[in-house]
């Protein structure tokens, strides 16, 4: 009975546990079938694309883009800044956290943008490329 008790907890734990997230630091990074260089590639994810960490070898990391594929990639092609995917047809970035703020600029669908602070209440501080940062939506956007 304990031991059952404590599992089920084990994974309620495991699943509330926040998710972990990367970004390619290679100008381009091959995503693999299988954690090795011999394996099968599956595609490439360019500079700055965020991947969620699903399992962490020594040098391998089997990752999730964001349409939910898996697949592995090397390690040392990751980095630990943080950046997320804006999946929305379009996200509007905003001088504050409020959805009536003054607009600061609008990212298309796939454009990537540097995570800079997780707010309450579902909102995410950004900073685009150019240098321009403010406030969106958490649910525009993958990768946070």
């Amino acid at each position: 009975m304990r031991a059952r008790l404590a599992a089920a907890l084990g994974l309620l734990c495991g699943a509330a546990a926040a998710a972990e997230f990367r970004s390619v630091e290679d100008p381009a990074a091959v995503l693999y079938d299988a954690p090795s260089r011999a394996a099968k590639p599956l595609y490439v994810v360019s500079r700055h694309y965020p991947l969620e960490v699903v399992l962490a070898q020594e040098s391998w990391v089997k990752v999730r883009d964001h349409t939910g594929a898996l697949a592995w990639a090397e390690r040392r092609a990751l980095s630990a800044r943080r950046t997320v995917l804006v999946t929305a047809t379009a996200a509007e970035v905003r001088e504050r956290p409020q959805d009536n703020a003054p607009l600061v600029f609008r990212a298309a669908q796939n454009v990537v943008l540097e995570l800079l602070e997780t707010l309450p209440g579902g909102w995410l501080r950004v900073r685009h490329t150019d240098g321009a940062s403010g406030y969106l939506r958490a649910a525009l956007v993958w990768g946070a």
